[in-house]
């Protein structure tokens, strides 16, 4: 049986109340909320292990949603979206989401995403290991990175890329390597351009000059390393 509680955002009341079904069965406990303060409000109610997020709301978007989730919070956070075109998912990825899906999809597809998210999660949790690179604290247990003392929002992926980076430090790690490292269930994305979205953004995050990085380092041809 799953444990969880999952937030669905979603203004189409039939989408709400199919996911909420599924997800009970699965054993998940479900909150909903139909528009963007809804979601937000529930937010910071309920203790929430994951967040089905619509893209498309009618107050506030889920862009919106997702970058005020992530001022406070690295909960993972799955898109939900009728739009298909990489810049879309590539803004939605950098705006902070986790994973992406696409409307219609089927909700086996879903769960196995949602199971994975929450693995990855658990992984970090269960774990006491701390690293130090540099300014830099990795607080495995905690699922945080503090910069000079100061914690740095990140998304649960980024959080994941960048450990995987710290604990392969002085090996370059290829983009396929990278890839199903964050995406274990299978090759949901081919196009290696996302995982240059969040070497990207984490070189925003916790680099002093991101033109010129120290930590995240790029091997022409070959990927990405920490040195």
């Amino acid at each position: 049986m799953a444990v969880g509680r999952i937030l669905v955002v979603d203004d189409d009341p039939d989408i709400l109340r199919i996911l909420r079904d599924n997800l009970e069965l699965d054993g998940y406990r479900v909150f909903t909320a139909s528009t963007g303060k809804e979601a937000l409000q529930a937010f910071d109610r309920a203790s929430t292990s994951l967040i089905i997020l619509d893209l498309s709301l009618p107050d506030i978007d889920g862009i919106q949603v997702c970058r005020s989730i992530r001022e406070t919070s690295n909960i993972p956070i799955i898109m939900l979206t009728a739009r298909d075109r990489l810049p879309d998912k590539v803004l939605g990825l950098e705006t902070g989401a986790d994973d992406y899906l696409v409307k219609p999809f089927d909700y086996l597809e879903l769960a196995a995403r949602i199971r994975a998210c929450l693995r990855r999660q658990g992984q970090v949790i269960n774990s006491a290991e701390t690293i130090e690179l540099g300014d830099l604290k990795i607080d495995v247990g905690r699922n945080t990175i503090c910069k000079r003392g100061v914690k740095v929002g990140l998304t649960q992926r980024e959080f994941t890329l960048f450990l995987l980076l710290a604990r392969n430090a002085g090996r370059v790690l290829n983009r396929t390597v990278i890839r199903h490292a964050l995406w274990p269930d299978g090759e949901l994305y081919k196009d290696t351009r996302v995982i240059d979205v969040h070497i990207q953004h984490l070189r925003s995050k916790l680099e002093d000059d991101p033109a010129e990085p120290r930590y995240i380092v790029t091997v022409p041809g070959v990927g990405y390393m920490l040195p």
